[in-house]
């Protein structure tokens, strides 16, 4: 730690506990944290691409968890340094905006600071750095612009969407039956779009998974599943033109909130309260039944005798659904969730074409499907698969194409994938950086050649010569002035990624480059790391 003197040349400390702490100062704390930061891009950069690895992560909890998506993977790792820190945060930043290209950002982040390095050990300032990189991301930015394509899709035709939603699922595990899983994703997110407004709920797509069956049985479901089977063995498995009372009042006898007890010490008061409680019971089951409702869906448990009733009087029910379940029920039969008894109207019952109790395999797993509803504005993808984590993963993939599918409705510019708008971005920021006099242009070129980064570990991941392709490719490029040449992964014998069908969406690319950048600049100004020393 620096000493400072005071005029009479006595040694006095500036920070508290001073011996307590560790100090790096100036290009050692530079150095450090790219290091860092390039360590967290160096695990993601093999799992990037349609040929890209998966990782296993086991939780401290003993939970194993299998998985090609990037931001699952630094979420799961458990990062203890802050660097490494901000580029979990950044992989995150680009799934809740984005939702697809969680690895490729990071990858692009750790190759900015790689080339960062290279400068600093030049001695070129940190900030002219950072502005250069700041320069070369806009003109990054207004390329993807200009070489984008536009495409329009209809509800009819919807082949683009379907197109586009395949690419992000070729990296995943799903990919044997992508072009399926697009075709769900895609009528999942049509099925809840507002194309007016350009806008899509998500929360109205619910994705609920059931181990056993196989993949190729996946299924979208225009309707609500609950995972809950019906509260009496022996009522009916299947009800035709439901009207559905919604209740989150359970059927049990009121309780006072204050502690009571009740003293009996006769006979007759014991038949009376008896009684009573069944007065109670009939009441509820009676005012359900003269609303016209033929299915009761109740938050909370029933009385044993409460299930005898109903089901004495065949009115079917379902007990212990969850609240979110219950809200998108309403949502999809055009309900209302009625908190008392005494608020039951026929104006408030949800309709449903059928709603019908599903066993599945040799276990007694039963689910409820309410399907054909009034409003089918919320429906649910049903995923089967041989494992749980295989399940879990398949949620995250279908996760990653219904936001592309979002995206291309929000947006519907794309560029082509495969590396292509990289190495385009690359060749039109290189002829930049001439035009800038001063240091930054080192910087812009350094800029031009992290971009290579992602079309590089493309080729690796793919068992191609990584250098030697990634040259190829860009001498066509600039001898085509063709844009959509990409690295070949699937080894289809064509460069063009127009032929291969590999889109991108235009804000998923740019938000990749800003984000990356943005966050390669807040590393580059840390010049002083304080932090305490562990014992």
């Amino acid at each position: 730690m620096a000493l400072a003197f005071d005029e009479f040349g006595r040694p006095f400390i500036i920070l508290r506990e001073q011996e307590h702490k560790t100090r790096l100062r100036g290009l050692d704390a530079q150095k450090a944290n790219i290091s860092a930061g390039k360590a967290v891009a160096r695990i993601l950069r093999t799992s990037l691409g349609p040929k890209g690895m998966d990782k296993m992560l086991q939780s401290p909890d003993g939970d194993v968890t299998i998985t090609n998506d990037g931001a699952t993977i630094l979420e799961q790792m458990d990062v203890d340094n802050q660097i490494a820190k901000l580029m979990v945060e950044l992989s995150r930043s680009q799934d809740f905006e984005i939702g697809d290209g969680t690895t490729g950002v990071v990858v692009m982040a750790g190759a900015l600071l790689e080339q960062a390095e290279k400068l600093l050990e030049r001695g070129i300032h940190p900030i002219r750095v950072a502005e250069g990189y700041e320069m070369a991301s806009r003109i990054a930015v207004e390329h993807l612009e200009r070489v984008a394509h536009k495409f329009e899709f209809g509800l009819n035709d919807v082949e683009p969407l379907v197109q586009t939603c395949m690419t992000t699922l070729s990296s995943k595990i799903v990919n044997r039956c992508k072009r399926s899983m697009a075709e769900i994703a895609v009528k999942a997110v049509l099925a809840v779009a507002d194309l007016e407004r350009k806008d899509v709920n998500l929360d109205l797509i619910k994705v609920e998974g059931k181990v056993g069956g196989k993949l190729e049985d996946t299924e979208l479901i225009y309707g609500i599943i609950v995972d809950k089977d019906m509260s009496h063995p022996q009522m009916p498995k299947q009800i035709e033109d439901a009207k559905i009372a919604i209740l989150t009042c359970p059927f049990e006898p009121p309780k006072p909130k204050t502690k009571h007890k009740v003293d009996i010490d006769t006979v007759e008061k014991f038949q009376t309260l008896r009684l009573q409680e069944q007065k109670y019971f009939d009441d509820m089951v009676q005012k359900c039944k003269d609303v016209g409702a033929t299915l009761v869906i109740c938050q909370w448990g029933f009385d044993d005798e409460a299930n005898h009733l109903l089901m004495h009087r065949n009115l079917p029910a379902v007990r212990w659904v969850g609240g979110v379940e219950l809200e998108l029920i309403a949502i999809a039969t055009g309900g209302r969730i009625v908190p008392r008894f005494q608020e039951l109207t026929p104006e408030k019952l949800g309709r449903a074409g059928i709603v019908r109790e599903k066993s599945f395999g040799t276990t007694k797993d039963r689910m409820i499907y309410i399907e054909h509803c009034a409003n089918s504005r919320a429906v649910t993808i049903f995923i089967r698969g041989g494992n749980k984590m295989m399940i879990e993963e398949t949620k995250r993939s279908i996760h990653d194409a219904l936001c592309v599918a979002r995206n291309l409705i929000r947006n519907n510019s794309i560029v082509y994938g495969g590396g292509s708008a990289e190495i385009s971005c690359s060749i039109a920021v290189e002829a930049a950086a001439d035009k800038h006099p001063g240091v930054e242009q080192y910087a812009i070129r350094a800029f031009a050649d992290a971009l290579d980064s992602v079309p590089m570990a493309l080729a690796e991941n793919s068992g191609l010569q990584p250098i030697e392709t990634l040259s190829a490719v860009k001498a066509q490029q600039n001898k085509e002035n063709n844009p959509c040449c990409g690295i070949d992964c699937n080894d289809v014998g064509t460069n063009d990624m127009r032929e291969q069908n590999v889109f991108e969406t235009l804000i998923g690319k740019q938000q990749q480059i800003l984000l990356a950048t943005q966050v390669v600049k807040m590393i580059l100004k840390i010049d002083d790391v304080i932090s305490p020393s562990e014992y």
